[in-house]
């Protein structure tokens, strides 16, 4: 039996998603919030957006359940001796075993059977420049120059047809819970859907699905005789990376802007509620923190926490857990530091909301102020938290990117999409460019921060009422008798 374990992360995911189903069941029972998020749903870039999301929370979610492998027993050990991997796997290592396992000697171009780079070779009694063959990728090819093209294509047609299949089945699995919730048959669900008479575009979430399907049908047929999308320098499978790296990209977007909260949170509603010496102290300390150039000071707390688990080795038993605890104090860091903004906003809302009759006879009944913020200010502000942490989400991605850019970011023994856009720099100088990881990481990347983006403008319109767009619809003309 593996030896399960868990790293500071995974507590963090686990929670978050046990939270997420519970603010579901709260939604669930007010009519107000169910008409909100009914109203996100109705958005069809949202929708599609939405099954992105969630096939990226799926990889988050496999890959933060860690073990270490139990070894085969030793020869001559003690009967019940039992010793583990020192390596930490996930489940999704598990599920991508092949292309973590298939590592080559150096590049080699997306779907190759030959390195990259050539070498010196005695051919014939001739010295020649030539490339040798991948040890993993294409090993499976008699004669490669004959049997590629046909091999490519065949699994190219069969992962076609299975995602194309795979992705029907999921809708029709749809189909019959939309039908069941609405007390339809399948055959008028479908009608309805395909006419488009729903109010939520069903349609969109189906093609969505049926795009994803026929994009990973391939990948996956390809993935176990192939590098998909390549291998880097020390010979790894760039496409494994960029799974990987969906996970980094997740924690630091969900839990950097959750760190972000409690600050932002409380003293924003203290500033705007009691006004006076303590509106002035609270604006003070933000726009301390706003003079301070971001970078520098999470790059000082960053290098603050690095000598902290240089000089402390003897708390972790692999490097995995290592990693993983500078990933989490990193989240910390970047909440810490990113306050202001949202705490800004709300001291502005607060003002405001303190102001109206409700709060202002509560306050003439003899509420304390403590209850007043927390049953009249706070969930009327709880939109504005919601809207902020969305958007925010995208932004902290691609600040982890240029964070791990300049080298204070991740661990690199961590998958992440600014580690391999920092190891590709170097790359995309040399002649002839390397370019399949960058490529790799941009488009997972710009892929993950777009739908997020889409999600997020989808949850501020609906929302937040000022930035709904007014649509004026024509009145129906009566027709004449």
């Amino acid at each position: 039996m593996p030896k399960f374990v868990l790293l500071w992360t995974d507590v963090a995911i686990w929670l978050l998603i046990a939270a997420a189903v519970g603010y579901g069941l709260m939604v669930r029972r007010r009519a107000n919030l169910r008409a909100n998020w009914a109203k996100v749903f109705q958005n069809g870039p949202a929708l599609a957006s939405s099954v992105v999301l969630v096939l990226c929370l799926l990889l988050t979610l496999a890959d933060s359940l860690h073990f270490r492998p139990q070894l085969p027993p030793t020869p001559g050990a003690p009967a019940g001796t039992v010793a583990y991997d020192t390596r930490v796997k996930s489940v999704l290592d598990a599920l991508m075993a092949s292309a973590a396992e298939a590592r080559e000697a150096t590049y080699s171009v997306p779907l190759a059977y030959v390195r990259f780079t050539k070498e010196s070779e005695t051919i014939d009694g001739k010295v020649q420049r030539v490339a040798p063959r991948l040890t993993y990728g294409g090993a499976h090819l008699s004669n490669p120059a004959a049997e590629w093209a046909g091999d490519v294509t065949a699994r190219v047609l069969k992962g076609l047809v299975a995602g194309a299949l795979g992705a029907t089945l999921l809708c029709l699995l749809g189909l019959l819970l939309i039908g069941r919730a609405r007390g339809t048959p399948l055959a008028q669900t479908w009608q309805d859907v395909r006419q488009q008479r729903s109010p939520v575009p069903w349609h969109v979430a189906g093609l969505t699905v049926l795009i994803l399907g026929l994009l990973l049908g391939p990948v996956v047929t390809l993935n176990g005789a192939y590098h998909v999308f390549g291998t880097d320098i020390t010979g790894n499978d760039v496409l494994y990376q960029s799974v990987k790296s969906i996970r980094t990209a997740f924690v630091i977007g969900t839990l950097a802007t959750l760190a972000t909260l409690p600050l932002a949170v409380t003293l924003g509603i203290m500033a705007g509620y009691f006004k006076g010496w303590v509106d002035e102290l609270i604006q003070y300390l933000y726009t301390v923190l706003s003079s301070i150039p971001n970078i520098l000071l999470i790059a000082a707390c960053v290098l603050m926490v690095q000598v902290f688990l240089d000089k402390h080795p003897e708390l972790f038993e692999t490097g995995v857990e290592r990693a993983d605890l500078k990933l989490f104090l990193l989240c910390v860091v970047l909440g810490v530091t990113g306050w202001a903004g949202l705490c800004r906003l709300l001291r502005g809302e607060t003002l405001k909301l303190r102001e109206l009759e409700y709060v202002q006879a509560a306050s003439a009944f003899g509420v304390g102020h403590w209850r007043i913020m927390a049953r009249h200010i706070f969930p009327n502000v709880a939109h504005l938290m919601l809207i902020v942490t969305v958007l925010e989400f995208s932004a902290l991605i691609l600040y982890e990117a240029v964070l791990s850019y300049v080298g204070v970011g991740v661990d690199p023994s961590m998958n992440s999409f600014g580690g391999m856009i920092n190891f590709a720099r170097n790359e995309m100088s040399r002649d002839p460019v390397v370019w399949w990881p960058f490529a790799a990481a941009f488009v997972f990347m710009v892929s993950l921060v777009l739908a997020a983006n889409l999600f997020a403008d989808g949850v501020r319109d609906a929302f937040d009422p000022r930035a709904r767009a007014f649509r004026p619809r024509v009145a129906a003309i009566p027709k004449k008798a």
